[in-house]
């Protein structure tokens, strides 16, 4: 299904003309490739994203992320063509929480609410009362009772800083992202030591024993508007690398240390680094290919989209700002 154009194929201009002929917005996550950033209508987080998908006016929708937030697009817009470049682009995170395993799980918690990381499949969100992102969550959880219990899913180390956040005591699901959780605290340790003014800035996903060092923890969005609140400085970031794209547009002068994930003693490298290997899937190309041939396209039954629609509109809902 794959168009083979010329070597010299100009992407961004035929994307460009393809994305005006078919009143298409391109959204993409920060953590994408630099070129997509810098193509796309919208560049966020999880939560910008939700937001830009509900409120759009394109009869096409071009996700440039990887396929949980696709599938958020279509939840909240049944009736337009939500396209991903690559349908491969998954997310380990999402993977850590099979629905059936999970189905059982709330099972055996019934009298607990279900507040659940928007990280997750459909068929998850689905199964939830209230989706959340690390940009709202905990503002969600101080909305509900003390006394409600609550089970959180899926990513354990989330959980646990949003249990020491709100003072709540939240069942949590065994779920991991494998980028956050395997940041080298030896690494982080050497780079605090050679680089002692830098601010250590640190996304909720990572394990307690690496937010310990930070001196700001929050989501990508909130990771972004710390250091644009102070250009010139030094940063050592522990999120998915991506992201440093637009902290060095937004925060002139500054500079910026991404921390190995592996440290390999004898060679003295990085064996595996903070890169998502989903988000990387994606590429100009790719876009453009499906694009021009309207594939692949995100599909899903409608009765999933019903059920998994009302927890995701329960927290579009609870984020707006107090007036």
């Amino acid at each position: 299904m794959e168009n083979l154009p010329g070597k010299h194929m100009d992407f961004e201009a035929e994307i460009n003309r393809l994305r005006k002929e078919m009143n298409a917005v391109i959204l993409a996550h920060y953590y994408q490739e630099d070129e997509i950033q810098e193509l796309a209508d919208f560049v966020g987080d999880s939560l910008d994203l939700a937001r830009k998908a509900a409120a759009t006016n394109a009869d096409v929708i071009v996700f440039c992320g990887v396929k949980f937030m696709a599938e958020g697009a279509k939840i909240l817009n049944p009736d337009k063509l939500v396209l991903i470049p690559d349908m491969k682009a998954g997310c380990s995170l999402e993977d850590s929480c099979p629905p059936k395993e999970f189905a059982a799980f709330k099972a055996q918690h019934p009298d607990h609410m279900v507040i659940t990381y928007i990280n997750c499949s459909a068929e998850i969100k689905a199964l939830s009362d209230i989706i959340v992102t690390s940009s709202n969550a905990e503002m969600i959880i101080n909305q509900l009772p003390k006394e409600q219990k609550i089970i959180f899913a899926p990513d354990k180390y989330l959980g646990a800083y949003l249990n020491k956040k709100t003072g709540r005591n939240m069942v949590l699901w065994n779920g991991t992202c494998m980028v956050h959780e395997r940041f080298s605290e030896q690494e982080l340790i050497k780079l605090k030591t050679r680089h002692p003014e830098a601010h250590i800035i640190a996304h909720p996903e990572c394990p307690e024993t690496l937010l310990r060092y930070a001196g700001h923890i929050g989501s990508t969005s909130s990771l972004l508007r710390y250091t644009q609140e102070r250009p010139g400085q030094s940063f050592i970031v522990l999120t998915e690398m991506g992201i440093l794209h637009q902290m060095k547009k937004l925060s002139p002068g500054s500079i910026f240390y991404d921390v190995p994930s592996v440290s390999n003693e004898t060679a003295g490298a990085c064996i595996s680094c903070n890169e998502c290997p989903y988000m990387k899937l994606n590429s100009l190309e790719k876009i453009y290919n499906c694009m021009l041939h309207r594939f692949p396209s995100l599909e899903l039954p409608a009765d999933l989209i019903e059920r998994a629609k009302k927890p995701l509109e329960r927290m579009l809902e609870m984020s707006k700002p107090i007036k």
